[in-house]
């Protein structure tokens, strides 16, 4: 069960390190192991595996552990080195990694929910162990104790999961598509305000506790940067994939959003640029340009004697608009168009070369991804896919 290591020339883009090979099913979640050159994974074939990089350069796995039944999830504390697996069963099983890393003794198991556990969150400086579950129930529990603390029911079953230390917010993104703030204490829970920016349901989320920003991916391509700290409810989109979101992981250092997609696109987002938020678009029953009537309008087609025409919207400006008073396309990467998108002739003569100077750099892992994770103290990342394949690749050259 070796996996093979690979080298390339460094160049302004990502560079694989190396690959693990050696699974019977799709690896569902894995987490690099910081200080170590391992990997922790767990599998739809029920296996918990520890691979350690040995000095031929392939890695190997120190622990080879079976569960009953599927692991879904997992969190894992370097700190502690303790491991929380979610099961489809909707329990938790916690384990503790010896420091060598070559032996996983279990110390609990938590009865947390009725359905699978999506998403599992071990929080340190609280002792709290939280979670979601299909059964569209948010609960958190004491690692200390075992006990649970507190639940939350959810309108439909909840994707994606982040908290913030400072005030106690947990952040739940849901299959809707919508994203609830939830205030935390020790044995209750408060709605703080729910919003919702995309048209699929919430894949990933990720939370900057320094600039004080939620980022949520959906399946409907979309990345939106929510600023939650700067409480005048901005929402910046962000639109550079042509499929599902997977995974997200902002590199705080380097203020750099990492994005994949289960086209297997690696997209890396400079946020040290101020971005601008896209235009709600207008209602309008004639083209808000040339005053064309839309087809809807009868009247006015009536009393103009002119064919209705099929309404668009420029990207840039929001407004309602035909098709001979749109026709040119730009990108507008400071609005997260980083492809060409529709604009109005008018916005379209206003936006410079400077304006369409890319703000994002675009990867291909070659292998269709359904997860990811980030290491910023190495600058790693780690990719899995439908391939049954994790492969390693060092991100210095583009987060920087």
């Amino acid at each position: 069960m070796a996996a093979e290591t690979l080298g390339e020339p460094r160049d302004r883009k990502p560079s694989l390190q190396g690959s693990i090979e050696a699974f019977q099913d799709v690896v569902s979640s894995a987490v690099i192991i910081p200080k170590e050159d391992g990997v922790i994974s767990v599998s739809d074939d029920r296996t918990i595996r520890v691979w350690l990089k040995r000095d031929s350069g392939q890695y190997w796995p120190s622990v080879y552990h079976t569960m009953p039944s599927s692991s879904t999830c997992m969190s894992f504390n370097p700190e502690t080195r303790r491991l929380s697996i979610g099961m489809d069963t909707g329990s938790i099983c916690e384990f503790i990694l010896s420091e060598d890393y070559n032996k996983m003794t279990p110390t609990n198991t938590y009865q947390a929910h009725q359905g699978k556990v999506s998403v599992v969150l071990f929080v340190l400086e609280m002792e709290w162990l939280l979670s979601t579950g299909q059964d569209k129930s948010f609960t958190w529990h004491c690692s200390e104790s075992g006990q649970q603390l507190g639940t939350h029911r959810t309108s439909s079953w909840v994707s994606g999961l982040q908290f913030d230390v400072e005030t106690r917010h947990a952040f739940v993104g849901d299959q809707s598509g919508q994203v609830t703030i939830l205030k935390l204490e020790q044995d209750s829970c408060s709605l703080v305000t729910t919003f919702k920016g995309h048209t699929g349901n919430v894949t990933a989320l990720c939370w900057d506790p320094v600039q004080r920003v939620l980022f949520s991916g959906s399946s409907d391509h979309s990345i939106i940067m929510w600023d939650i700290g700067g409480r005048k409810g901005t929402a910046i989109e962000l639109q550079g994939h042509s499929e599902k979101i997977e995974g997200l992981c902002y590199a705080s250092h380097t203020r750099q959003l990492i994005s994949c997609s289960s086209d297997g696109s690696i997209v890396v987002w400079n946020m040290d640029v101020t971005r601008q938020e896209t235009p709600e678009w207008l209602d309008s029953d004639s083209c808000q340009k040339c005053e064309q009537p839309f087809f809807w309008n009868f009247k006015q087609m009536w009393d103009s004697k002119k064919i209705g025409l099929r309404q668009h919207h420029c990207r840039k400006c929001g407004q309602a608009v035909c098709g001979k008073c749109s026709s040119k396309r730009s990108a507008i990467p400071l609005m997260g168009f980083e492809f060409e998108v529709r604009v109005c002739d008018s916005c379209y003569g206003s936006i410079t070369e400077e304006d369409r100077a890319p703000t994002a750099t675009f990867h291909n892992s070659k292998h269709n991804i359904v997860y990811m994770h980030y290491e910023p103290t190495t600058g790693c990342l780690l990719t899995s896919g439908t391939d049954k394949v994790i492969k390693l690749w060092d991100m210095t050259a583009v987060v920087s």
